[in-house]
This record gives structure tokens, sequence and C-alpha cells, in this order.
């Protein structure tokens, strides 16, 4: 029976390359996104490689748009095999700079939206015994940083939730796995929304942090390496409740498990402010 696979955020970056992978692997694949009209050039790819994928109109944040989305894949193929819940987004700011509007609207979409998904799609999962369930975090899921409070508290809850609903989900024979990777080489420092006040008192940690972090965006991971471990874990016949992307997310949580607390926190600052 054909495997069937949903995408969310598979415009760009980390989605793109695994709704491509999945769909070379021989999963039907559903490349959702928020913006139909940016799912051409995954189009024009599949087309040319003669793979089974869809583009479809998925918006985390629309609890209608969820819910018409996986409706309309649950009734095409009666079946979903395999969820990969990687659209967001991140936002830079402290925290006092930033509004509670612009935090209830990182949580939204990081967390909420997919909350919303896993509701649309795990009934289906669970009447067919079987199911996996992927969850993008970061690695800033497990580490806090500055100048993204709002971000990491997204991801911290991702976290639970996915360590939660692997004991819910597990008997019914449904898989859950969360992935943390680093920096990755995407266009998520353009997409990222930033925050300064003009007369903030964290300017000067705020640019620092920004500078930093886009620099090492330019040199970081592929989002093919992303995808490639997606793969790797949904082809695994026991795969690991979480897996870690990227030579810098490794190397930060070595050193958080080997410092005390204080010791890791002069470490970061070490790293982003020298």
């Amino acid at each position: 029976m054909e495997k069937v696979a949903i995408v969310t955020g598979s415009s760009s970056g980390i989605g793109f390359e695994t709704s491509l992978a999945l769909a070379r692997e021989g999963y039907f694949t559903y490349a959702t996104m928020r913006d139909i009209k940016k799912g051409s050039s995954i189009k024009e790819i599949a087309k040319k490689e003669n793979l089974k994928l869809e583009t479809l109109e998925l918006d985390v944040d629309k609890e209608d748009s969820v819910k018409n989305a996986i409706n309309k894949i649950a009734k095409e193929k009666s079946r979903i095999d395999v969820l990969v819940n990687n659209a967001g987004y991140g936002l830079f700011g402290c925290l006092e700079d930033i509004s509670m509007e612009e935090l209830k609207a990182q949580f939204e979409t990081n967390f909420f939206g997919v909350v919303r998904v896993l509701q649309a799609v795990i009934p289906t999962m669970r009447r067919q015994k079987s199911g996996i369930i992927v969850n993008v975090s970061s690695v800033a899921g497990k580490i806090g940083f500055p100048v993204s409070p709002a971000y990491i508290s997204s991801k911290f809850a991702l976290e639970g939730l996915n360590d939660s609903i692997r004991y819910e989900l597990s008997p019914f024979g449904i898989n859950t796995i969360i992935i943390e990777p680093g920096v990755i080489k995407t266009n998520f420092m353009s997409s990222t929304k930033k925050v300064l006040r003009s007369d903030s008192p964290y300017k000067d940690i705020t640019n620092k942090v920004i500078s930093g972090i886009t620099m090492m965006s330019e040199m970081g991971t592929p989002a093919k390496e992303v995808a490639n471990t997606i793969i790797k874990a949904v082809k695994s016949e026991n795969p690991l409740p979480r897996y870690v992307v990227g030579n810098d997310a490794v190397m930060f949580l070595e050193a958080k498990k080997n410092k005390t607390d204080l010791e890791f926190e002069n470490y970061i600052k070490k790293e982003l402010f020298s």
C-alpha cells in the first residue's frame, strides 16, 4: 500500500528538503505551506524527477486551514504514515522589548500550530494503528540563549509536548520523534522577525547576538542534512526519541552536560559576546 507523508512549512529550508527526500523514498508527499504561491520551485523539481508530490495550502495558525488540508488528504488517501511538523519562525528581541502580541504570535505558530496539526492527524494514525510523527525543534529547545526568549520558550514547550505524547501514542503504534538542529544554513535569518526598540537598553546585546548568529548561519549545517536525519529516523525499525543535527548543536549540548549551570552560562557568554 502506498505510504503517505505530510510536511508543514515546505516552501523553503528544512521543510522543502524533507518533502523532496520523502518523495524520493517513495512516499506520496503532501508538501504543505501557508502561501501556496511559494510552491512553484518544489513542484518543478518534483515534475522533473517524476516524484509523487503535491503542494497543498495549510496555515498552521488557522484551525479551518489545518482541518481542510488534513481532511482532504485523509479522504484522498485513507491513511497518513508520516507527519513532519516543521512550520515555524524565529523572533529575535529581548523580553522587555517584545510585546505580548509578538510573544503570543510566536507561540501561535511554533507551538499551538503543531498542536492543531497533531490533533487533526492523530485520529487517522490511531485508527490504522501506525504512524511516525516528527517534530522539528531546535538545540534552542534544550538551551537558553539571550535575545530570543520567545523562540526558545516555544521550542522548550514543544520538547515537553513531544515527550508527553510519546507515552500517549505508543500504545496505538504511533512513534513520536523530535529533531534538534543547530544553526542551519537556510533563509531562517531573513524570515526571522527582529524587534529592537530605538531607545532599548538592550541595543548592544541584541545587535551583537543577531550579528553573531547571522554569521553562524552562513556557515551552518545544510538543510539537506536535517532532511537526511529525518529520513533515517523514519526508516529506522526502532527510531530514537530525539536526534541532534549539526556540530554546533552537539558542541553546545555536550558543554551543557559536562559543566555546572554557572560554568555553562559563562561559556555561552564567551561564545556569543567575545
